[in-house]
């Protein structure tokens, strides 16, 4: 699949996430966990001299560091793939990289690294609690880690404008990925079924 083919990435994500159960739990705790990686990479050096930029009267400020890099690099990619909805989960990358950077200044890295540790395994039980017991099959992760985790963020967000709003990337987008969905879920069952027997 190509780097910047929407309709095969959300085909391949959502055929690990057919199940309405375990794609309400995803877009619940997906969103955090990205969160939280960007508290831990406040911590990390700048990646520019002098690029503290003051964030309220707290004493907090932003640092153009990896939290900065990497809340970058998912806003220009979702842009990439959408340019509506990808300014929105764009907006919301950098919204994590600013409240990430006010709670990290906030927390100090003592405590900061505990509450992230905390948050992290909260929300991944969770999700292997829904692909366990609802998805009856293993995360996507275990077949494409890269694909998985750039993916989950703008997947759930996909999911809740298209559940909430009706939104299409373009239209048919939706059918075409159902389309794909289907005949993936099916082929997996079917191989899962002659393995069993």
């Amino acid at each position: 699949m190509g780097l910047f083919d929407l309709e095969s990435h959300f085909a391949f994500y959502g055929a690990y996430h057919s199940n309405p159960i375990n794609v309400f739990i995803h877009m619940i705790f997906v969103w955090p966990i990205a969160f939280t990686l960007l508290v831990v990479l406040y911590f990390t050096p700048p990646l520019v001299e002098h690029s503290p930029i003051p964030l309220g009267s707290g004493g907090a400020y932003l640092v153009l560091n990896y939290g900065f890099l990497l809340a970058l690099i998912y806003a220009l990619y979702y842009v990439s793939l959408d340019r509506r909805a990808g300014a929105l989960a764009a907006l919301m990358c950098f919204l994590c990289w600013i409240g990430s950077s006010a709670l990290g200044h906030r927390l100090g890295f003592s405590m900061a690294w505990k509450v992230v540790l905390a948050s992290q395994i909260f929300c991944w039980t969770f999700q292997i609690i829904g692909h366990g017991m609802f998805e009856k099959r293993a995360p996507a992760l275990l077949d494409n880690l890269t694909q998985a985790f750039l993916m989950a963020p703008f997947f759930v967000l996909l999911e809740a404008l298209q559940s909430g709003f009706g939104y299409e990337p373009y239209p048919g987008f939706h059918a075409k990925v159902k389309a794909k969905i289907d005949t993936e879920v099916k082929a997996w069952k079917d191989a899962k079924y002659k393995k069993a027997n």
